[in-house]
């Protein structure tokens, strides 16, 4: 589920069902390693925070050069079966075309109730050295009360929905799904990053926002990206064609005139490789 993005809220954005990627080939799964070790322990990752938290990343150094990261929350709620049975497309073939046409890396944080629904195209897209696969939670319920009224997940159920998500990924046949965790709604607070310290992830919120959920204008979704975007940004993106149906012919506009402007586009990987390697670049304020 999507829901209204607000510009310039601490916490946004829930996802979309992303990845339509157009992969013909029948996924062969592998048997699920459990929880967060689950996820490449070979990627670049934050430290723990203090009290044991898990560390918050926001955006990369702004002075090592022009580098953005486009990211795609793939969200679909455990209990939206029902409407993908119906016919509601919660992916998008033709936006995942167009990244691989336009060459642009990127950051898919995807549900791992959507890695059930499209298990083909979670497999395209994790095998895929443009694309790299992250966690949104495996239902895509809120961390935190009062998050745009979605369900909420019990604190001692946190971390069992994370790793119940890297075992939809490996079950769909995504090979090194990265240990980066995107909160469904961009809710979070203490209790939450406490739930999952030690679980070896980085959360990865963003700091422009595309207000591409439910929008019909794909220049004004373009110019909200263009004005926001400074070196070492993340962007979030959605990718549903129910729910953010500009999204592609936004990006169509974004990624040459980013380009223009000298950005060369990145995943998140390579940005929280960046920060570590400088200073961590993370957030302890926590959700107003």
């Amino acid at each position: 589920m999507i829901l209204p993005v607000r510009r310039l809220t601490a916490v946004c954005v829930l996802g979309a069902a992303l990845v339509g990627c157009g992969g013909t080939e029948r996924p062969q799964p592998r048997p699920a390693r459990p929880g967060p070790s689950a996820a490449d322990s070979r990627a670049p990752a934050l430290a723990q925070g203090p009290e044991g938290l898990t560390p918050v990343f926001t955006n990369g150094p702004r002075t090592q050069g022009r580098t953005v990261a486009l990211t795609f929350d793939a969200d679909m709620t455990a209990d939206q079966g029902p409407r993908a049975a119906a016919g509601e497309r919660f992916d998008n073939p033709s936006l995942i075309a167009t990244l691989r046409s336009l060459q642009v890396p990127a950051t898919v944080f995807m549900t791992g109730r959507w890695a059930e629904e499209y298990p083909v195209q979670a497999r395209s897209i994790g095998r895929d050295p443009l694309f790299e696969v992250a966690n949104h939670s495996y239902s895509h319920y809120a961390f935190t009360p009062d998050c745009y009224g979605l369900p909420t997940v019990a604190e001692d159920r946190m971390r069992a929905d994370v790793e119940r998500a890297y075992a939809a990924f490996r079950r769909a046949g995504v090979p090194d799904p990265k240990p980066y965790f995107r909160f469904p709604g961009g809710c979070y607070d203490r209790r939450a990053l406490r739930a999952l310290g030690g679980a070896g992830l980085t959360a990865v919120q963003w700091d422009v926002v595309s207000g591409d959920a439910f929008a019909t204008d794909a220049d004004a979704v373009a110019r909200d990206v263009l004005d926001g975007v400074r070196p070492g940004s993340v962007v979030v993106l959605h990718c549903t064609r129910s729910a953010a149906p500009t999204t592609e012919r936004a990006v169509r506009v974004i990624v040459p005139e980013l380009r223009r402007q000298g950005y060369r586009f990145v995943k998140v990987s390579e940005l929280i490789g960046a920060a570590h390697a400088a200073q961590p670049h993370t957030e302890t304020a926590l959700r107003p």
